[in-house]
């Protein structure tokens, strides 16, 4: 145990100093030798260590959404080598390498906070023992062997026997039932935390490595922290739920404002961004013009809560634009329809025609039968009298030709037949004149 204590010395100083410093104002407060001025030392710690991490958790919501953004890919390997495990694991890392991703991001801020978890450890179990570290000496050492968490001493554990804890000032019965409590407390906070990133912020209809990855986290996590707890004191009790009580609000923040694309927590965001955007008439926030400048700016390939989003607006009068801007649509043309389709807010829709009852389908029938037929009697009427004209000419042909009057002689003009023959190249009435053959 000295060599992990000497070996985590670089990190045990520096905690034990921040909590003596925050010790030092809680303790003008409540009392130096209090359990409230300890305690509220540690979750002041916790507070920040956590800010401190908060680049860490941008960092690993980033590289989680890459993964999401590479579920499909991740598909289509499953599906071409399902036959083959280990073609299939060997293309899963070759994906993740050429994006730049890692399937282990989000252990990145359990990871970061281990060595603070692991001084802050060693530090209260050398207030069990009773040796100073770092920077608590014999005074404050003294002072924190006095303080107790609802009856139970900062440095007692649940496997602690009754003459050790009876030693602290305390009665085995309070330990037990405080430290049980809290064990159970910081398991149910890290089930739930887990839980609420799978069921509303990760897009279950694409089943990857990183799902099942994530789906045993989930349970892994509470058994770990169930068994280990008993072997924590108190004080460390309260490190590990007040770290992950801050993670759970932390992510509920993320899931509300920031949701995972095909998430039902997208869903219910653009739900109410749909309905703040036409109750206001524009997006008012930063945040919500960067998310729908991402909406508009994938077209085609919307998911189906994006689509409705697009529809919502379009419904309300409005127009997301690529800026991420949303303007009246009256004026401006629709940018990225359901189809991903600019159109107009002002073109005329398409009526669909009213449906007929069979009456009138039959009587529209009859009616159009009837103009039909009169039209082909008009066209039969109209060849009979073309036909009729020659007819008329020949009988009179019988009479000598000196005998028609010189009128009568003359071409019609404007005719139809004389127009006909005369493009025929025929001559009227007499003889016909004789091509003359072409000359060679």
């Amino acid at each position: 145990m000295d060599t992990i204590a000497s070996f985590f010395s670089f990190i045990t100083t520096p905690v034990s100093w921040v909590i003596v410093q925050f010790h030092s104002v809680y303790g003008t407060i409540f009392g130096p030798d209090t359990g409230w001025a300890w305690g509220l030392s540690i979750v002041s710690l916790v507070i920040l260590i956590r800010i401190c991490l908060i680049p860490l958790f941008v960092k690993q919501i980033k590289a989680t959404r890459a993964m999401q953004t590479l579920q499909p890919e991740m598909k289509k390997i499953q599906e071409r080598y399902k036959n083959d495990k280990q073609r299939q694991s060997e293309e899963m890392m070759k994906l993740y390498k050429e994006s730049g991703t890692n399937p282990l991001s989000s252990c990145l801020p359990i990871l970061a906070q281990s060595p603070f978890f692991f001084a802050l450890y060693h530090v209260l179990n050398g207030i069990a023992t009773g040796s100073t570290i770092g920077v608590i000496n014999e005074s404050l050492l003294a002072s924190a062997r006095k303080a107790h968490i609802f009856g139970a001493p900062l440095a007692a554990k649940f496997t602690d026997g009754s003459s050790k804890v009876e030693a602290l000032g305390a009665s085995l019965t309070d330990v037990r039932v405080v430290t049980a409590i809290m064990i159970v407390l910081m398991s149910a906070s890290q089930f739930y935390t887990q839980r609420q990133l799978m069921t509303k912020n990760v897009d279950t209809t694409v089943k990857t490595p990183f799902m099942q990855q994530q789906k045993m986290l989930m349970y892994v996590f509470p058994v770990m922290f169930a068994v280990f707890g008993i072997n924590f004191p108190v004080g460390v009790l309260v490190y590990w739920l007040t770290t992950n009580v801050w993670t759970m609000g932390q992510q509920m923040y993320v899931i509300r404002n920031n949701p995972t694309p095909g998430s039902k927590a997208q869903a219910a965001y653009l739900e109410r961004l749909t309905k703040h955007v036409a109750h206001h008439g524009k997006a008012r926030k930063r945040s919500e013009r960067t998310i729908i400048k991402a909406i508009v700016a994938k077209g085609r390939d919307r998911n189906e809560f994006e689509r409705k989003f697009i529809n919502g607006l379009t419904k309300a009068g409005l127009v997301a634009q690529t800026d991420g801007a949303v303007v009246k649509g009256e004026a401006q043309a629709v940018a990225g329809a359901e189809d991903g389709v600019a159109t107009t807010t002002g073109a005329a829709k398409r009526q669909q025609p009213k449906r007929q009852t069979k009456s009138q389908r039959q009587s529209g029938t009859a009616k159009a039968a009837g103009e039909q037929a009169a039209s082909a009697e008009k066209e039969d009427s109209a060849e009979k009298e073309d036909s009729a004209e020659p007819t008329t000419s020949l009988e009179k042909s019988d009479e000598p030709q000196d005998a028609k009057p010189a009128a009568q002689q003359q071409p019609p003009k404007g005719g139809s037949n004389g127009r006909s023959r005369a493009q025929s190249g025929q001559r009227k009435g007499g003889p016909q004149r004789p091509k003359s053959p072409s000359k060679k």
